[in-house]
């Protein structure tokens, strides 16, 4: 089993908010056309290079309309409330790399059961206060991966 601890003791945290916007990839690609989200973190300073901390997100795959055997099935929107341990290396005064690790919560339709969360992410610092970012969000459900490639932008409150 591994643990990972921080002391927070002291330590400085930062909240940041974003939005972003995404296209389903993997066996999401069949039902949903795109994915809109919002999020919130709260990272501590471990170092001046490392930060780690909690995210939680708000994530909504928007179904399509599919055509089979001559009838229109509406496939309906999937909505996931991820929760995360987060963490970013600091690869230089414009570039971060980091991953958010966690379980993201089923919210709708009913039987999204949810599952485990992992978000790969590269940022791109535009000010002090605003990053624009890249991630790769999966979900690990049972028979498949509910997956999708993402942009956003994160405002640091």
């Amino acid at each position: 089993m591994l643990v990972f601890a921080v002391s927070v003791n002291g330590q400085k945290g930062n909240f940041s908010a974003g939005v972003n916007l995404g296209l389903p990839t993997a066996d999401a690609s069949d039902g949903y056309s795109f994915t809109l989200g919002a999020e919130v973190n709260y990272l501590f300073d471990v170092s001046s290079d490392f930060k780690a901390g909690v995210s939680a997100s708000y994530l909504t795959f928007f179904g399509k309309d599919i055509d089979f055997l001559g009838t229109t099935i509406e496939i309906e929107n999937a909505a996931v409330l991820p929760i995360a341990g987060a963490v970013r290396y600091l690869a230089s005064d414009k570039f971060s790399i980091g991953v958010d690790l966690g379980y993201a919560i089923g919210i709708s339709p009913d039987g999204n059961d949810g599952g485990f969360y992992y978000r790969p992410l590269i940022g791109y610092n535009l000010s002090e206060k605003m990053e624009l970012n890249a991630s790769y969000s999966g979900i690990s459900v049972e028979g498949g991966t509910i997956a999708n490639f993402g942009l956003g932008l994160m405002f640091k409150l």
